[in-house]
């Protein structure tokens, strides 16, 4: 009875380290492969018939397997477990960077009877890490410069002689003008990521009418969508309810959107403002005809600091869409994204028509 208790356990143990969302490879107490679940298999690119009985070293080629090799560490007993950030190489020859977490395997007698390795890829963590510092430096050169235009004129203006003329200082506080404007909005940026990040993010709920807010960017976009070519349009069917929220915040989810939409968009085609209501929600719809999102990039689109494959060559941090995120999350709402690469991208705010008494 004993045994087939034992059996059943360990039958159950194998079940839960196949179906864990990481890879998991254990060893026996000679560093032999006796389990590699299927994770491991997509990671790696060896089948666990390719790996169990061979040595995990021959496998996983880890950035640390002849130096502090961290299954040997828990199997002498120095830890009981080891988190470590590492890298594996896979079949291909292509080095993997992972978090690892290693820990020893103990049977009912506390007696060693392996180890178990569990990593994650974190290829993608080091590339936004990489483009978080990239970015931060672009960001402190994008300030240069306007600061050194609103320094330049603004030393003209005081050094003038008498005989400059109203048109040329006119001139010179224009451009300064539009300068400190760009600072502006590099600053409100990072300051919104800032608060992302911190969870600072405050929202002061009041009765705000969307109607009357989309009617407003409507009528604010429209000169600037007719200027490249494309036609703009508010599908609005019927009023929409007065709801709690947090107006100016709301504006900045709707025009990162609008912003969005337009950079995108295909001359010629169609950015669209639609809104839909049901009992409880109301939706407003951001539609454009442009380029779409790779389905590899849905999933990250929100992300801080994310940029498309294809969109380095336009303006901005990858801060917008992570600010809408927060903002109608903080409304205790969602935005959905649908996108097909050629055709255009729908975003859809979807927002609570009851009162909101919570701040995020």
């Amino acid at each position: 009875m004993e045994t087939l208790e034992k059996q059943a356990s360990l039958t159950f143990y194998k079940f839960i380290i196949q179906s864990l969302p990481v890879a998991v490879v254990t060893v026996d107490s000679q560093l032999k492969i006796t389990g590699f679940n299927p994770w491991a298999e997509g990671l790696t690119g060896y089948s666990a018939e390719e790996a169990v009985g061979r040595y995990c070293g021959e496998i996983l080629r880890g950035g640390m397997c002849h130096s502090e090799c961290p299954l040997r560490r828990v199997l002498n007993n120095q830890h009981r477990i080891v988190r470590i950030e590492t890298t594996v190489r896979s079949k291909r020859g292509e080095t993997i960077p992972v978090m690892m977490n290693t820990a020893a395997l103990l049977d009912e007698d506390g007696k060693l009877i392996g180890g178990l390795e569990a990593f994650q890829d974190i290829r993608r963590l080091k590339a936004l890490e990489r483009e978080k510092a990239n970015l931060i430096s672009m960001f402190a050169h994008d300030m240069k410069s306007p600061l050194v235009a609103i320094q330049g004129f603004a030393g003209r203006l005081l050094t003038g002689t008498s005989d400059m003329g109203e048109e040329k200082r006119d001139k010179y506080l224009e451009i300064i003008r539009e300068e400190a404007g760009k600072l502006e909005f590099l600053v409100d940026d990072f300051l919104e990521l800032s608060r992302l990040q911190t969870g600072k993010l405050k929202l002061n709920f009041s009765a705000t009418s969307l109607d009357k807010q989309l009617l407003e960017l409507f009528e604010a976009y429209q000169p600037r969508a007719a200027q490249v070519g494309i036609e703009f349009r508010l599908e609005n069917k019927e009023a929409l309810p007065i709801i709690e929220a947090d107006g100016d915040r709301l504006r900045r989810v709707f025009t990162n959107l609008l912003d969005n939409a337009l950079k995108f968009a295909k001359k010629r085609g169609t950015v669209t403002i639609a809104t839909e209501q049901t009992d409880q929600d109301v939706m407003i719809k951001i539609m454009d005809e442009g380029i779409g999102i790779d389905e590899r990039e849905l999933l990250y689109v929100f992300d801080p600091f994310h940029r498309g494959r294809d969109v380095d060559d336009r303006e901005g941090f990858g801060l917008g869409l992570a600010a809408v995120k927060t903002i109608v999350e903080g409304h205790k709402g969602r935005v959905i994204v649908e996108s097909e690469l050629g055709k255009g991208s729908v975003f859809t705010v979807i927002l609570p028509k009851g009162r909101i008494n919570e701040t995020f």
